[in-house]
């Protein structure tokens, strides 16, 4: 059966017919060699019209769809559509991929664009966010990503003449991006009154931030910045879909068939019409143009590439043509001559030149054509159309014969038969029709057998037979030309038929997979000369197949190009070229066919290189001809290596069940034991399906690995040092060239890669994040700076890393078999080879991505299953170990020569400086020269060998061998049964390390009084271990049987073995000869004991539920303890012989009566008080605790208890050994763990002095050995576990700012909804009623110029302006007075030597001059800032970084952000994006200055590195559950850090891009509790102090607690500070002022001494936010806003910056004449404020809250308003009380002097305004009020003749009112006439242009129009201020916004002579003043 194999012929694509015009744009360049690059299907072209020769890109899985040229016109960037799109960037002159860049897309890549060095691209996607990323392609990383658009983005460009900016348009926007950071941030362009908001197609910039860009009417719309600055109308008369910018200025290209030429500053060149010229034609639309020089080139819609040469620009050259949309599936071969015909659904039918490869004829038809035919003769063209007819014509002339309808649905497929006197025609209504060609086509017959459409049809060699398939698969015959169906099967048997077409039939079976039924082949074609089919399906794959193929699941090659369905293939007439057609790319591919005889001369072409496998790849089927895999290796490969549970989920897995268990944990529990263990030795090492992994150290040291343990064993001192930085099963380990780091790789749901020194055992860097369940192979380049690493998910991935920065450099997919191996090449660090299952491959780094090649075999070899590789003397050269014992030499890709080297598979090869070691199943070590040619000498690893030193025996001659490795005149071995052997050159054998073979072991037993233990295996053997400093295995015996549990006689005498059969033995135990042996049972003998004394008993418990049990000396069962429901677990005698304990698998616990086995129920009262003479059970009271939280997901297989009966140890599924204290009462006990064994622990038992701890792991075969390091004795170094599951439930402590801190939640300013409860509808939604003057027709405000009525007033009084009224063009922050201390901290710093101080509020970073009060203002951050730090580095002098509120992660604007800036010019060098939800909480810079740490808010509380210069994300993890307040680097440090929280202290290592924490370890103290940590400071010698909510500071000493400093504050410790220079540590806290304590204080650089600094603030208590020190001063932010200077010396105390305490701030009034302001806010004062002077004058402590002031009109008396209800009126002078009064019991909102003085209005929430007479004297009685105001009152205005009173309303509404009858005025006549002494309304037809179309749930909150009446601010609940025009009647007004508050300005406000504009902060409590900027006349 010939199709086991895919045919030894090839296909080379040689042309494609076709240019991708359609939804694609700016995909056609000249190449610096003058060769043309485009695209079409899933090709990139890159055509030379000199030579007329096209080569192709193949590196793309799917359809092109954007192309970028770089910018020295070499390389070329192309992106695909797809799921998982990607970029690749490849040279245009080899056509060979530089560079992939993915894993970030998804549906497509829509455009992209080189910058101007062309070191960056950017790329645009096509999913629903369009995301924007820049990469730096060459290392193929991403560098920024931003959501684009939310709608398609059309073009990108880079801003070629500024740094770092890139524009992009599309549907209806353009967009001006800037990159700084990882930050791209957009400003959208603004279309203003220049031209119309409309869709832009494509761009250009140009000098001078000038953009062009092309819309879609046709227009160029030119802009300037950010503003649309002119357009050039009518540049075309249409869409302008391509604009190219060049030396001498623009092209550009519409849909209207023009080019025009502009110069560089666009003023037209020419134009040239394409519909004009000669090869033009109606609807011609552009749609790509390049200009170069002289030449143009054009790209059309129907796929056309025009080049026009300038000076003959009447005459283009049409250099390619295609088909245009519309699908394609008419394929016809001309049978004489090489001319392929094909006909689309465009109505147009083409003949090709295969040739010449020219389009010789075009014909346009009436209908779309779906399939076509040519006669034998060569003369008649038949043509089948959509609609049911079909039309012949003459091919010379394209004239018609004859056209026939006789059909409604489409003609699929028509063939004219051999002898050419008919022609079949099938049509999709199920029949065939035939037609005579003699007899004009006369109807001869009709074939109506099918029930489907019909697809395909063959006519016999003799013209009487027709067989067709049909849409259901099915095969049917007919005679002809009668058309009566055939069903006789023997009379078709013998026909030959003229061609093969049909994809159903014996001959075609191969074609469709095994098992598959479905249809998605859609042509096929035999070429019977040739013996091979080509077929064509629905995935764009054409292939090979041998003919005939009669077994499913043939081998085939295959070969893509087009990008979805394959409509139709054919063999050119002499077979010379294969010829297919895409459907949906409508493009024609023409393959030369390279017969076998060719191949040999044409090794060149063999394997081209793909990303998919695509290139001709075996099939599906397995092959047939590989060689049975061996046994060991099938084991292998069968194990998947998944966990129930990964370790990376238990702390989630902790938290549910934590939940669940709430109430359970009530009871305090026991402390953690003062005990710990430290792993001593580990008799064991992975052999059974690891290779090649163990090696020697420079030192001459051994590392491997057993369980989740990298061991390094010394072999002089026989002792063993371990890396226990894994968690899970290690499967594979490389070592560092220069032998000192090691790298291993484990399992996991994330595994990780960790490499680590093996002098220190620290961790270097772990590299996580790519793979999926384990990393199987690992290796190191030669340099020792790359890592590659495969993991075993399905495909198999494959990273190549950079280790030490942790960086991903680039990922593949391996294989879909497993892969064994990865070796990098030594001379080139970019290559590498992988080998496994059927699996040779060469790869090579392109970018992110790496292509790989199959290995070539050739006639050589058959594909077989690689188990090693190494390189070898050349770059070209590699070697591989098969799994049938041969080794195969590879040059370059290709197989050279095999040579046989070991019996059964070759495990492991080694290269020598000259020559090679190899290592086999057969278990022989052989040495080679370094051409394989001679095997210089072999070793065999026999017992007989084994010298005197040996650490062990050996089990079996010959055994496996795994690993190979050789250093220091030895070869090193490791064996299959675990066994690592030393081999000297001369022969000996040293036995060094040795363990369990496979199979789960389980039974361990202590000696009563000797340092030995015994341990049996289900791998058949008996052993015995010595556990004394020698650690060797003393005696081994094989079983007939796998063993389960095992114990010693109480003399040391005698051994029992239970086995798993149910039998069990009794041996000795010097010799392990049996004594004797039974076999009573059926199922596992669990458990195996002997009674305590004498040993008179034996209890023998097993899995059928019994425990039997025997006398020892007559050797008779007498008795069995029955009633377990299931099977037995675990065994203990008391310790009189007379009482056993059981536990079972169904969690009871039994006790039964010895010897005759009589259950007793005894009370747990009672079990307490029976002594055990051993304790393993895992069940009842005492061991309540040792059940984890997640007891249900895992097990607690084994415990042990210490003789002195207070240590209990345990084992469980998840490979933990813990240590409790007894009893461990209660649940969920407290324990210290221990990770080394990877997933069981099967048994656990203390030595016989509990001098040692031994431990067994079931699947890891490994046997442990842990030292007991008692209570006070504590070694130096430490060797602690982690902690306990649970965290304490002891709670933190409590403080009310602690909490109010914890619980606050941030919004962002776009989601901030009104700060007042108002209701109604807004007023821009409000129906207006018409006025009378409307109604008459007059339009308010255009009377007529002459007119009789008196002028209509001025809207509002204007004061003291002077002669002109100036408008105000802008404002200028000038003073921020507020400082966030509420909720943040350490955020206020000093800069240049204590000069100046920065720090923040709302949303502004404020540099405060000490001296003269002046501020400057950092206003880049779009929301409020959270966190501030400076950079203490004398390299980054000034450079502060703050973070602020966001809420999405997406890297949009609103996301989180940290800003990196210059305090002193205000430049922002970084912004960082990231994925910290809700915000950034802390800050920090490293020692060098060049990383920075982030802690978000989000739930996880996630904890990021950066470096901050990159915008690169370095390493993020985690957090804690609870909030983080604070995290800080070490000051010496630039990878150790600490973060504190809510009872929370954590310890981090940044290992490459790892995070490592270690939890804070308070075991060390008696009675330490884990409080709420607040702040943290750094000492020396690895010393941290954290402050704590109750005024403790605790002392670290790395993550052990050493010492607490006691009470150094008597509440919170809120703010720590370390000063560099001098060790001094600053303190700040919450604290009332007394004599000796003080809410500061400095300490000596240990903490032991301190001085207290008392803050002179007159507060009640002092709370203390933040402490910094400079020289000589100390700078505390507090609580109450204030930032006081406190000098070290004198502790005089300077307030520097005070502000209100609580907001919002809802009052705010300015002086009638001088530049003076008053404020009044929720914390109860009043201040004053002196603009000039920026400080506070006066402030007035009133007792409650104060909602609104006021002065009145002369200056001289302030009237203020209270929450409360009452309101006071003081006189300026003295500050005295001249009246108050309180007639209302609920908010006043705003009070008011009318400007005669005479009236006070004082407006409340009671929806009442009051009117008092101050000329009646301080009595202050009300004389009238209001009536029928419909809500609570906002605001109030007097008109200027203090008769009338405006009032706005909370619904929306705006009422006038008589002064002082309180009459509601209804004539909006006589309202318009009214003059207003003041306007601070936000209703009114007047301001409802200030409503925002945005305002869902957001309000205007106050406004006030300026004294000369013509400008008007307001203030928002987002945070702005907007400046209007005063009036603004039309709705949504032009206006400018100015940010810098939080959400809600509650509060805005002139100052007199318009010099200011004052607002007032809701959130932020912060007073903004801005300067006026008036506009110059």
């Amino acid at each position: 059966m010939a199709a086991r194999s895919a045919p030894n012929c090839h296909l080379r694509l040689e042309w494609v017919y076709g240019y991708r015009g359609h939804q694609c744009r700016n995909n056609l360049y000249y190449t610096a060699a003058k060769e043309i690059v485009y695209f079409v299907a899933g090709v990139g072209v890159v055509y030379s019209p000199r030579e007329h020769r096209q080569k192709f890109y193949r590196g793309h899985s799917d359809d092109i769809i954007s192309l970028a040229l770089h910018p020295e016109r070499i390389l070329v960037a192309t992106g695909q559509v797809g799921k998982e799109p990607y970029i690749c960037i490849w040279d245009s002159y080899t056509v060979q991929t530089i560079s992939i860049l993915k894993d970030v897309h998804t549906h497509g890549i829509a455009c992209l664009a080189f910058d101007l060095e062309g070191q960056r691209l950017v790329s645009v996607g096509l999913d629903s966010k369009n995301a924007v990323c820049v990469w730096d392609w060459k290392r193929g990383k991403m560098l920024s990503m931003a959501p684009g658009h939310t709608d398609r983005i059309f073009d990108v460009s880079w801003d070629l003449y500024q740094p770092n900016k890139l524009v992009s348009c599309g549907v209806k926007h353009i967009k001006f991006w800037s990159l700084c950071g990882n930050a791209l941030t957009p400003k959208r362009g603004v279309f203003g009154k220049t031209g119309d908001l409309q869709t832009i197609l494509c761009l250009a910039c140009a000098r001078d931030e000038v953009t062009y860009s092309g819309a879609l009417n046709g227009d160029i719309y030119v802009w300037k910045g950010i503003n649309l600055i002119r357009t050039i109308q009518g540049a075309h008369t249409a869409g302008i879909f391509s604009m190219n910018a060049c030396e001498e200025g623009f092209a550009t290209g519409g849909r209207d068939g023009c080019i025009r030429l502009w110069d560089l500053t666009f003023k037209p060149i020419t134009v040239i019409d394409l519909r004009e010229t000669e090869q033009g034609y109606k609807g011609l639309s552009v749609r790509s143009v390049c200009w170069r020089g002289d030449h143009i080139l054009v790209g059309t819609q129907d796929s056309e590439i025009f080049e026009i040469v300038v000076h003959e620009r009447s005459k283009p050259f049409l250099i390619m043509q295609g088909h245009c949309e519309g699908e394609l599936w008419a394929l016809a071969i001309h049978p004489t001559k090489p001319l392929a015909v094909t006909g689309s659904d465009d109505r147009s039918v083409r003949i090709w030149n295969l040739v010449d490869h020219a389009l010789i004829a075009r014909c346009n038809m009436e209908e779309p054509i779906r399939c076509a035919a040519v006669n034998v003769d060569g003369i008649h063209l038949a043509l089948g159309m959509k609609d049911g007819s079909f039309t012949v014509l003459r091919v010379r002339d394209m004239t018609e014969v004859v056209h026939i309808k006789d059909r409604k649905e489409a003609i699929h497929e028509l063939k004219y038969s051999p002898d050419g006197t008919y022609l079949a025609v099938g049509c999709n209504d199920s029949s065939v029709d035939i037609y005579g060609v003699a007899q004009r086509y006369k109807k001869f017959g009709e074939c109506v057998g099918s029930l489907s459409f019909i697809t395909h049809m063959d006519w016999s060699s003799n013209s009487r037979y027709l067989q067709t398939n049909d849409g259901y698969g099915k095969r049917l015959f007919y005679r002809m030309p009668g058309g009566k169906e055939v069903t006789n099967k023997e009379e078709i048997k013998g026909v030959h038929w003229a061609s093969w077409t049909c994809v159903s039939g014996l001959e075609v079976n191969g074609i469709w997979p095994k098992y598959s039924d479905i249809n998605d082949i859609n042509s096929v074609d035999g070429n019977y000369i040739g013996q091979v089919l080509v077929t064509a399906d629905d995935y764009g794959i054409v292939k090979l197949f041998r003919y005939p193929c009669l077994r499913k699941g043939a081998k085939f090659k295959k070969y893509i190009g087009h990008s979805a369905h394959v409509t139709n293939v054919r063999w050119s007439h002499d077979y010379q070229w294969v010829i297919s057609i895409g459907g949906a790319d409508h493009s024609v591919f023409q393959w030369k066919f390279i017969p076998e005889r060719k191949l040999k001369d044409a090794l060149h072409i063999a394997p081209q290189e793909s990303l998919a496998d695509s290139n001709s790849d075996e099939s599906d089927s397995d092959l047939s001809d590989v060689p049975e895999l061996d046994s060991e290796i099938e084991q292998e490969t069968q194990l998947t290596y998944r966990r129930q549970v990964y370790k990376e989920d238990l702390p989630q897995l902790k938290e549910q069940y934590k939940e669940k268990q709430k109430s359970s944990t009530s009871k305090r529990r026991e402390q953690a034991p003062g005990n710990s263990i430290r792993l001593h030795f580990i008799h064991g090492y992975r052999g059974y399906d690891c290779r090649s992994n163990l090696f020697y150290t420079q030192i001459g040291e051994i590392v491997y690995h057993v369980a989740a343990v990298g061991v390094i064993y010394n072999r002089q001192q026989n002792t063993q040092r371990f890396y226990l930085g894994h968690d899970d099963d290690i499967l594979c380990l490389a070592m560092h060239p220069l032998k000192d780091y090691v790298a291993t790789g484990q399992v996991g749901r994330d595994p990780s890669v960790h490499i680590w020194d093996t002098e220190t055992i620290k961790p270097l860097s772990i590299l996580k994040g790519c793979h999926q369940y384990g990393v199987c192979a690992v290796d190191f380049s030669a340099d020792g700076k790359r890592l590659a690493s495969v993991g075993i998910d399905d495909s198999h991935t494959i990273v190549l890393w950079d280790w030490k920065k942790g960086e991903k450099l680039s990922i593949a997919r391996g294989s879909k078999d497993k892969i064994f191996v990865v070796k990098m090449n030594p001379y080139v660090p970019d290559k590498l080879i992988t080998a496994g299952i059927k699996h040779m491959k060469f790869w090579r780094r392109a970018g992110g991505g790496l292509i790989g090649r199959k290995g070539y075999i050739g006639t050589l070899g058959k594909s077989d299953t690689m188990m090693c590789a190494v390189y070898g003397w050349t770059e070209e050269m590699a070697f591989s170990g098969t799994s049938t014992g041969d080794v195969c030499i590879w040059r370059d890709v290709f197989l050279v020569k095999t040579v046989k080297a070991h019996d059964g598979p070759v495990f492991s090869m080694h290269a020598l400086e000259k020559g090679f070691v190899t290592g086999g199943k057969d278990g022989i070590v052989a040495l080679w020269d370094d051409s394989f040619e001679r095997c210089l000498k072999t070793y065999a690893i026999k017992r007989a060998a084994l010298a005197p030193g040996s650490k062990g025996l050996l089990l079996e001659d010959n055994p496996s061998i795994r690993a190979i490795s050789l250093g220091h005149g030895h070869i090193l071995v490791g064996t299959k049964n675990g066994e690592i052997l030393e081999v000297d050159k001369s022969g000996p054998i040293t036995l060094l390390v040795q363990g369990h073979m496979e199979g789960e072991v389980w039974g361990l037993a202590t000696h009563p009084y000797l340092p030995i233990c015994a341990t049996v295996s289900d791998d058949k053997t008996l052993r015995i271990w010595d556990l004394s400093p020698s650690h060797c295995m003393l005696a081994v015996r094989k079983l007939k049987k796998g063993g389960r549990c095992c114990c010693f006689s109480p003399d040391g005498k005698a051994l029992a073995v239970g086995l798993s059969d149910g039998g069990f033995l009794m041996a000795n135990a010097d010799t392990l000869e049996d004594l004797v042996s039974f076999h009573h049972r059926k199922d596992i003998i669990s458990d195996i004991r002997f009674s305590p004394g004498s040993g008179k008993y034996l209890a023998v418990a097993s899995h059928d539920s019994f425990v039997d049990i025997y006398n020892v000396m007559s050797s008779k069962r007498v008795g069995i303890c029955k009633g377990a429901t299931s099977y037995i677990t675990h065994i203990d005698w008391d310790i009189r012989g007379k009482l056993l304990q059981v536990n079972t698998g169904a969690k009871e616990q039994l006790f039964f009566e010895a010897p005759r086995g009589k259950r007793q129920n005894i009370p747990s009262v009672e079990v307490e008080k029976i002594v055990w003479a051993s304790c393993t059970s895992v069940l009842g009271l005492c061991c309540e605790g040792i059940w984890p939280v997640i007891g249900e997901v895992t097990d607690v297989t084994a415990s042990c208890l210490t003789s002195n009966k207070m240590i209990l140890a345990t084992g469980d599924d998840l490979g933990f050994v813990k240590l409790f204290r007894y009893p461990a009462k209660g649940k969920f006990g407290k324990f210290k763990k221990y990770v080394a064994h990877s997933t069981h622990v099967t048994n656990v038992r203390w030595t016989y002095d509990d001098s040692m701890l031994v431990t067994l792991g079931g699947a890891d075969m490994s046997l442990m050995v842990w030292t007991n390091e008692m209570e006070g004795y504590r070694e130096k170094r430490t060797c602690d576990s982690e902690e306990s599951d649970t965290d304490s439930e002891e709670d933190g402590g409590y403080d009310s700012d602690v909490t109010r801190e914890n619980e606050i939640t941030y919004t962002i300013r776009a989601l901030s909804t009104n700060i007042r409860p108002m209701f109604g509808i807004k007023p821009h939604l409000q129906q207006k009623e018409p006025s009378i003057d409307e109604r008459q027709g007059v339009v308010r405000g255009s009377r007529p110029p002459v007119s009789r009525a008196p002028p209509q007033p001025e809207k509002l009084q204007t004061n003291n302006v002077g002669k002109k009224k100036r408008p105000i063009e802008d404002l200028v922050l000038e003073l921020v007075i507020g400082y966030r201390g509420r909720d943040c901290r350490n955020n206020a710093h000093y800069l240049n030597d204590g000069d100046d101080i920065i720090y923040h509020t709302a949303s502004i970073g404020i540099l405060h001059n000490v001296a003269t009060g002046t501020q400057s203002f950092y206003q880049e951050h779009n929301d409020d800032i959270l966190c501030l730090t400076v950079n203490q580095h004398p390299k980054f002098i000034n450079i502060v970084a703050t973070g602020q509120v966001g809420d999405s992660t997406d890297m949009s604007a609103t996301a989180p952000s940290i800003h990196i800036w210059d305090a002193m010019n205000k430049q922002t060098l970084s912004i960082l994006r990231c994925s910290h939800s809700k915000g950034v909480c802390s800050v920090s810079f490293s020692a060098t200055g060049k990383l920075l740490l982030s802690v978000g808010l989000d739930a996880e509380h996630t904890v990021t590195i950066w470096r901050w210069q990159e915008g690169t994300k370095i390493a993020s993890r985690a957090g804690h559950n609870q909030r983080i307040f604070v995290a800080e680097f070490r000051p010496d440090s630039d990878s150790q850090f600490v973060s504190v929280g809510v009872k929370h202290v954590k310890f981090w290592t940044l290992a490459g891009r790892a995070l490592l924490s270690k939890k804070g370890l308070l075991s060390t103290l008696e009675d330490a509790r884990m409080q709420t940590m607040l702040a943290v400071a750094f000492g020396a010698n690895n010393l941290t102090f954290t402050g704590t909510i109750s005024g403790d500071v605790c002392v670290w000493k790395a993550h052990m607690l050493c010492r607490i400093v006691a009470r150094a504050h008597n509440g919170p410790v809120f703010a720590m500070y370390t000063t560099l220079r001098d060790g001094l540590i600053v303190t700040g806290g919450k604290e009332r002022p007394s004599k000796e304590g003080g809410a500061v204080k400095l300490w000596d650089q240990e903490l032991r001494r301190c001085r207290a600094f008392r803050l002179e603030t007159g507060q009640a208590t002092d709370c203390v936010r933040s402490v910094c020190r400079g020289k000589g001063k100390i700078l505390v932010g507090t609580r109450n806003a204030e930032i006081i200077e406190v000098g070290e010396k004198n502790a005089a105390c300077n307030i520097l910056v005070n502000g209100h305490v609580d907001g919002p701030i809802w009052g705010l009034a300015t002086h009638p004449s001088r530049d003076f302001f008053l404020s009044a806010a929720e914390d109860g004062t009043v201040r004053l404020w002196d603009i000039a002077d920026k400080k506070m004058l006066n402030k007035v402590n009133l007792g409650h809250a104060a909602r609104t002031v006021c002065y009145s009109p002369e200056g001289d008396m302030v009237a203020i308003g209270m929450k409360n209800g009452e309101f006071i009126i003081l006189l300026v002078t003295s500050l005295k009380i001249w009246g108050k009064k309180r007639d209302r019991r609920c908010t006043i909102h705003d009070i008011r002097f009318s400007p005669d003085s005479r009236f006070l209005a004082v407006g409340s929430s009671e929806n009442a305004v009051d009117f008092y007479d101050l000329s009646l004297g301080p009595t202050l009685n009300r004389i009238s009020y209001c009536k029928d105001i419909p809500s609570f009152v906002i605001q109030m205005d007097f008109s200027a003749d203090s008769r009338h009173l405006q009032v706005s309303t909370g619904c929306y509404k705006r009422h006038v009112y008589e002064v002082p009858s309180g009459r509601h005025l209804m004539d909006q006549a006589a309202i318009d006439r009214i003059t207003w002494a003041t306007w601070t309304s936000i209703l009114g037809d007047e301001v409802v242009g200030i409503w925002s179309r945005h305002a869902e749930k957001a309000d205007v909150n106050c406004a006030c129009v300026s004294h000369s009446g013509i400008s008007l601010v307001t203030g928002d609940d987002f945070g702005m201020v907007k400046l209007f025009d005063f009036p603004c009647p039309e709705k949504f007004a032009k206006h400018k916004r100015f940010v810098g508050h939080s959400p809600h300005v509650t509060n805005i406000r002139f100052t007199s002579g318009d010099r200011h504009v004052v607002s007032a902060g809701g959130d932020d409590c912060s007073l903004f003043v801005w300067k006026c900027v008036h506009m110059l006349h």
